[in-house]
Parts: structure tokens; C-alpha cells; sequence
């Protein structure tokens, strides 16, 4: 992960705000207690955090990513915008993360995954272990890629063979999946924009 992003973290932003959709729909939904914490697994750049901060003045921010070249620039970012009292970046696994070594706590309000779960490669253990993560009432939210099935075929065939070549698998067993690590929890499932991004939730019942 560091030698893909040893270059590529420096136009990262400016290229993927035209094709992540569903990212900021995701953030005006977190909507997390007063005083309460959220998580964002696989924070990359820091761009989600920064506008999750600025959106919920009153929650406080934690990310976690496994490229130390992607925290570099993170770091930069949320020092840049003068949020480092309210962001705190850590380097950890999405699928083995302690949150009391990383962070100091037990776990989260809220916890999301944008458009990274195409690239882990045990992606349902990141699922399995964003459940993990939650406080009780808390909820995990998830945006991915979907598998474009109401979209054209040329596009469907353009969209995945462009996006295999970065090393990205759009899930084709996300709702399934989701389903599994609710264990009769909470959970929603849709899709965007004609399946061109998948949607989805799992609350943790309260105690």
C-alpha cells in the first residue's frame, strides 16, 4: 500500500472526488451523539474526517489506515485545517485493530467504511471487526462501489476493468455479507445511482 500511494496520495483527492459518490451523503447521515466518537477505517487522505469534523463540531474523530505514506499526508491535512485537536490518526489493520492501543478507547459510536472494503482483501473481516468497534447503539456505515447492475453492460465491463487495474474489487457479496455480520442486528442495505455504489448499515442494539 505504501508504494502505491508513495506518489499517488499527492493528486489523490483531486482525482476520486469525481467517481467516490455517495461519500457525503454518508457523512450528513453519521449524525453522532454530543460528545460522541467516530471512527473511519481506512481514512486515507483525511478528506472524510476533515468534512465530518467541520459537518458534527461537537463529536470527536479517529482514523485508522495501514499505508504510513497515506498518515503522512493525513497528518498534513487535518494539521493544515487546524482540527488536530479533534482528529486523531493512528496506523493499524482494518481487520485487527485494538482500539484501546490505538486510541484509547473501547470502542465508537460511529464507525465507516468509504470506498475501502474494495480494496482489503479480507474485507469481511474489516466488516466483522467494524461491528466490533461499535459502542452499544452505535452504527457502522458502509459506501462502496456496487456492481453497476442497472447501469449499460459497456459501462459495467469499462467500469470493473478500469478499476481492476488499481487493484480495486468492487464486492459482489456486500448485502450478504453485511447480513452475516449483523447476526439479527439492525442492518440496511440499497443501492445508488442505478447500482453504481452500494449503501449500507448495521446498528448495534443498545445494552
Amino acid at each position: 500500500m505504501d508504494r502505491m500511494y508513495a506518489t499517488q496520495r499527492h493528486i489523490y483527492d483531486a482525482t476520486r472526488k469525481y467517481y467516490l459518490l455517495g461519500r457525503d451523503q454518508l457523512i450528513a447521515g453519521l449524525d453522532p451523539p454530543a460528545g460522541g466518537t467516530v471512527l473511519e477505517v481506512g481514512c486515507g487522505t483525511a478528506r472524510n474526517l476533515i468534512a465530518a469534523a467541520r459537518r458534527w463540531p461537537d463529536a470527536r474523530f479517529y482514523g485508522l489506515d495501514i499505508s504510513e505514506a497515506m498518515l503522512a499526508t493525513a497528518r498534513a491535512h487535518v494539521a493544515g485545517t487546524g482540527l488536530s485537536d479533534r482528529i486523531t490518526l493512528a496506523r493499524a489493520d482494518a481487520t485487527a485493530v485494538e482500539p484501546r492501543a490505538a486510541f484509547g478507547l473501547e470502542g465508537f459510536d460511529r464507525v465507516f467504511l468509504s470506498y475501502t472494503l474494495s480494496m482489503i482483501p479480507d474485507w469481511e473481516g474489516a466488516i466483522r471487526q467494524g461491528v466490533a468497534l461499535l459502542s452499544p447503539d452505535g452504527r457502522l456505515s458502509i459506501v462502496d462501489f456496487g456492481q453497476q447492475e442497472r447501469l449499460p453492460r459497456w459501462w459495467r465491463a469499462t467500469i470493473l476493468g478500469w478499476l481492476s487495474r488499481w487493484h480495486v474489487t468492487p464486492r459482489a457479496r456486500l448485502h450478504a455479507a453485511v447480513t452475516a455480520a449483523a447476526q439479527g442486528s439492525p442492518s440496511e442495505f440499497a443501492a445508488l445511482y442505478r447500482g453504481y455504489a452500494w449503501r449500507a448499515t448495521i446498528v448495534r442494539p443498545a445494552e
